[in-house]
C-alpha cells in the first residue's frame, strides 16, 4: 500500500527584500557610528611638524591658538584676559597644560596665553606638534 504525502515537496526560496532591509540598516548604523567618532567641534589648527613622544592623558587641559590669534581653552573660545579664570576652573592637580598653537599664530598671543595659564597655577607645558 502506498501512502500519499500530505504536502507536496516545495523548493526553497531566498527572499531578497528582507536582506536588502538589513543591509540598509547596517549601512545607516555604520555611517552614524563613524560620524559619532569625528570631533566636529574641534578647533582647526595646523600644528608644526616635529618628533615627540605621545602622552598618556585622557582629557588634558588644552590651550589652542589659531592662525588669527584667537585663543580657546578646551575648545571654548575665550579672550586672552579670560584664560586665567578658565584655566583655574579646569586645571587638574598635576598642572599639565597642552599648548596647541597654529603654525601661523603670533608669538605674542601664545606667550600671553601661557603666562595667563602660569598665573592660574599651571606648572608644566606640553607643546603639541604634528608627528612626522
Amino acid at each position: 500500500m502506498e501512502l500519499k504525502r500530505s504536502r507536496t515537496a516545495r523548493r526553497g526560496r531566498i527572499e531578497i527584500i528582507p536582506m536588502i532591509d538589513v543591509m540598509f540598516f547596517l549601512l545607516a548604523t555604520f555611517m552614524l557610528a563613524s560620524l559619532a567618532m569625528q570631533r566636529l567641534d574641534a578647533v582647526r589648527i595646523n600644528l608644526p611638524s616635529g618628533r615627540a613622544q605621545p602622552i598618556n592623558a585622557s582629557e588634558p587641559l588644552t590651550i589652542s591658538v589659531d592662525g588669527n590669534d584667537a585663543v580657546s581653552v578646551n575648545r571654548h573660545i575665550v579672550r586672552v584676559d579670560q584664560v586665567e579664570a578658565e584655566v583655574k576652573r579646569l586645571l587638574r592637580p598635576d598642572g599639565n597644560v597642552i599648548i596647541a598653537a597654529d603654525d601661523h599664530a603670533g608669538h605674542g598671543a601664545v606667550v600671553q596665553a601661557m603666562l595667563a595659564a602660569r598665573r592660574a597655577g599651571a606648572e608644566h607645558f606640553l607643546i603639541a606638534v604634528h608627528r612626522e
